[in-house]
């Protein structure tokens, strides 16, 4: 039961928004089905992206730092503990006040969920009068991204069943739940006690769409109002759609492939290299993304403005370099052109998944190209938890997936994550170079100057180029359809929120 405050506030609410008149619903459709509550889950992205739930921290399109929850957060002189100070009178949709008491709560429940937190060096996180306090058991100086992360979104306590499990999505953005209906679509409103400025689309729904050919013939006949996730073709043909405007942002993304390098065939650099030389980027990203300068030529992305290194020598196609290269292994062509080394064909699986309808594409391509080069690969598309899954049973050969580096607005926070020395579901496997732990765990600390935080960066992406434990193959750019009819419509390359807020209705 309510406290009579919060009851009469609840009312108030219900009132306000039943005497709302609401304007024409906004649909919004993608490849993600909604296959949890969990914030921790993969599906736990789409309640912040909403603008249902917020976390401690936000961050605008070019990944610096803003206000979310915490109107503001400091560092203590020794590193050690910051502080984070709630923004005065925020409430969640049942009218009920966001606490620090409610803010700790819900960070201890995500601290013990595989995420984000869970890689940050937090001793403690308690309440000190109305505000958060952290307390880090080494200084972290990225800690403030990592409460920009989604698994640290705050729910209010009704959320929660009696075991601990959510059971509801009750946040305090500017936009509330009104229905979920899980895995395919959920559906929101404005949400009366909202703080900020009132958005003028008042009701949106999402629904999960498995096909890309469905996602762009629902845009192209306003079925949809925006649509994400498209595939190449799609996009060059709803370009002269007089319904639709297609909007694109380059994301601190790449399309990569992952290397079990431990396998056998898979452990030296050198073997690495000679896969990379044979595999012809540029073609992919023109026949297949529509999009030449999205070929990869090394990991990071110039997206990443402090990590990409226009000084290293590019990854390219060197398919002489690379016979060279397998046969100084040992790998020498048989007669149909297959590589044999000890009587064994160099025959290996790739696994990839549809929700980025331009991967399974590439794999394809890949296979093609590879088999030229002498590799017989394998393809299996399937679930994108088929990955980490082979990752932790050690039957993962290679992967192709789209990695975002900015998880947290912070890259390093997910390269600490993806090159530990331990390897990471969607990082390193059976990998690890002592001078890049040392680099990254420098950037970590934090205290470098200018000049020694940009070498420790140079010296990180050295390593990754000559050691090739994760292959580049494209960049990524996202774009989406959109109807000629809204207003205020930006991607956000951060890929953290779908800007509902920011929109209107043209008249």
């Amino acid at each position: 039961m309510f406290p009579l405050r919060s009851t009469l506030y609840a009312g108030s609410l219900l009132l306000a928004t039943s005497l709302t008149v609401h304007a024409k619903p906004l649909n919004l459709i993608g490849p993600w089905e909604i296959h949890s509550l969990e914030p921790s889950s993969s599906s736990g992205i789409l309640f912040t992206r909403l603008q249902i739930a917020e976390t401690l921290v936000d961050a605008d399109k070019h990944g610096t730092l803003q206000p979310g929850l915490a109107s503001r957060w400091q560092a203590a002189p020794d590193q050690l503990s910051w502080r984070f100070t709630l923004r005065d009178g925020a409430r969640f949709h049942d009218g009920s006040p966001v606490t620090a008491a409610n803010v700790v709560a819900a960070l201890e429940r995500a601290r013990k969920k595989p995420g984000m937190l869970e890689n940050a060096p937090i001793s403690a996180i308690r309440t000190d009068g109305k505000d958060v306090l952290i307390q880090l058991s080494k200084p972290f100086s990225p800690l403030p991204a990592v409460f920009a992360h989604s698994h640290t979104q705050i729910l209010a306590p009704a959320s929660y069943a009696a075991d601990g499990s959510v059971k509801s999505i009750i946040g305090s953005g500017p936009y509330r739940v009104t229905r979920l209906q899980l895995p395919q679509r959920a559906t929101v409103q404005a949400f009366a006690g909202w703080q900020g400025r009132k958005p003028a689309i008042t009701d949106a729904s999402y629904q999960a769409i498995g096909r890309a050919e469905s996602r762009s013939l629902m845009a192209e006949s306003g079925q949809a109002d925006i649509a994400f996730g498209l595939d190449p073709v799609s996009i060059t043909r709803l370009k002269s759609s007089p319904r639709v405007s297609i909007l694109s942002a380059t994301l601190p993304r790449a399309i990569q492939i992952k290397f079990n390098a431990g396998h056998k065939w898979l452990n030296s650099p050198a073997m690495r290299l000679a896969i990379s030389q044979s595999i012809n980027r540029q073609a992919i990203a023109t026949a297949l993304l529509r999009d030449p300068e999205m070929a990869a030529s090394q990991l990071f992305p110039p997206t990443m403005t402090a990590w990409h290194q226009k000084s290293l020598p590019a990854l390219g196609y060197q398919p002489q370099e690379a016979r060279r290269g397998f046969a100084a292994l040992g790998w020498k062509p048989a007669a149909d052109g297959q590589l044999l080394r000890n009587g064994e064909r160099l025959a290996l699986t790739l696994r990839t998944y549809p929700d980025r309808p331009e991967l399974p594409l590439i794999a394809t391509a890949l296979q093609e190209q590879l088999r030229q080069a002498g590799i017989a690969v394998q393809v299996k598309v399937g679930n994108s938890s088929d990955i980490p899954a082979a990752h932790k049973d050690g039957t993962l050969e290679l992967a192709l997936y789209a990695r975002n580096y900015a998880l947290v607005p912070d890259p390093l926070v997910t390269l600490l994550d993806d090159f530990s020395v331990d390897g990471a579901d969607w990082g390193v496997m059976k990998w690890q170079n002592a001078a890049l732990s040392q680099q990254l765990a420098a950037l970590g600390r934090g205290g470098l100057t200018a000049p020694q935080a940009a070498t420790a960066r140079l010296k990180v992406a050295t390593v990754l180029q000559q050691q090739l434990p994760v292959l580049p193959v494209a960049w990524y750019r996202q774009s989406a359809a959109v109807s000629k009819q809204l207003r205020g419509v930006s991607l956000d390359p951060q890929e953290r929120s779908y800007r509902l807020s920011d929109m209107s209705w043209g008249r």
